[in-house]
């Protein structure tokens, strides 16, 4: 009974300094006579508003089976508009550039909402890459060949020893120009690579932590060494490693805004030119935040539903 009373007097303790600091930021906002106007969020979320299809070059409209084009006056490929909900412009009407031509209506998503979503696909990518170097290079540094060994330290160390906004410029201009990478593709091998340094290292941990007699009793029942690693110390180690691996995937997410630097329009790029063009800062940013919480968040249940079962399975 006492702990249950203990329970609940945490949890009225903790909604009350929840409210104070969430009354402290609000009236923050009133010194600083901020007048807040979330409703100009809104649109640069989920937007409604029509969308104007503009002309590309002057030309007479033609408008055939429904499917709109553009003769163009001085030669040149035409303009075919296809899909559209309402006509602005008509059949023979002379078109200059920059003229609405149609309209499509309807909801899509704002930029950031493809801000986040770019920023969910980058990062996915990246985990899933950086979980095949951390096993790879984790798997060297305990290797009985000293060749294997000192490159995965080289890796590691090296990684782990330059900031990743100076390993994201190095990717980009240099190794992205040597090999003709896009901007996506640099981004996501510069996160590959700096979060597949510290998984190495969690792996190699993992897998020391397992008793050196567990690889002694596979042997010894006929295994080779890599079914005893596949079979019995990997499973092992993967559970020892989840909490620490859960810890660097966040890292992670929270990385990936630097890929903002090589123009990626992620969520934290999305924020800076909704900033400029909304003149909401502090509404921009908290939402940033509350949509950066609420990867992470998922990501760390997910991975704490994932430790319940492989523990429950033991």
């Amino acid at each position: 009974m006492q702990t249950q009373t203990n329970r609940w007097s945490g949890h009225g303790l903790y909604l009350i300094i929840m409210a104070i600091l969430i009354s402290g930021v609000f009236l923050s906002g009133q010194r600083i006579n901020y007048t807040w106007h979330w409703e100009r969020l809104f649109p640069y979320i989920i937007n409604t508003e029509p969308q104007d299809i503009i002309a590309e070059t002057d030309g007479t409209v033609v408008v055939e089976n429904g499917t709109l084009r553009i003769a163009p006056d001085y030669g040149g490929d035409p303009q075919v508009v296809e899909e559209y909900s309402k006509l602005v412009a008509h059949d023979g009407d002379l078109i200059f550039q920059g003229d609405t031509l149609a309209r499509i209506e309807g909801w899509r998503f704002g930029p950031i909402a493809e801000g986040l979503w770019v920023t969910i696909k980058i990062s996915f990518i990246s985990l899933v890459f950086s979980i095949i170097l951390g096993l790879i290079f984790g798997l060297m540094r305990i290797s009985h060949r000293q060749v294997l060994r000192n490159l995965a330290v080289t890796y590691v160390e090296v990684i782990r020893g330059t900031p990743l906004l100076v390993q994201i410029f190095i990717v980009y201009f240099f190794i992205g120009t040597v090999f003709d990478l896009d901007r996506f593709t640099a981004g996501v091998a510069a996160l590959s690579i700096f979060t597949g340094a510290y998984v190495a290292e969690i792996v190699r941990a993992g897998i020391q932590a397992v008793p050196t007699g567990q690889m002694e009793a596979a042997r010894s029942l006929g295994m080779n060494y890599v079914q005893a690693m596949c079979y019995v110390i990997m499973p092992q180690a993967i559970k020892r490693t989840l909490p620490p691996l859960a810890g660097q995937f966040i890292n992670l997410i929270k990385d990936s805004s630097l890929v903002s630097v090589i123009s990626i329009t992620d969520l934290t790029k999305a924020g800076r030119e909704v900033v400029s063009g909304s003149f909401a800062p502090f509404e921009v940013w908290f939402t940033v935040a509350a949509l950066y919480l609420i990867v992470t968040g998922a990501l760390s249940w997910a991975i704490q539903i994932l430790e319940k079962r492989l523990s429950a399975s033991d």
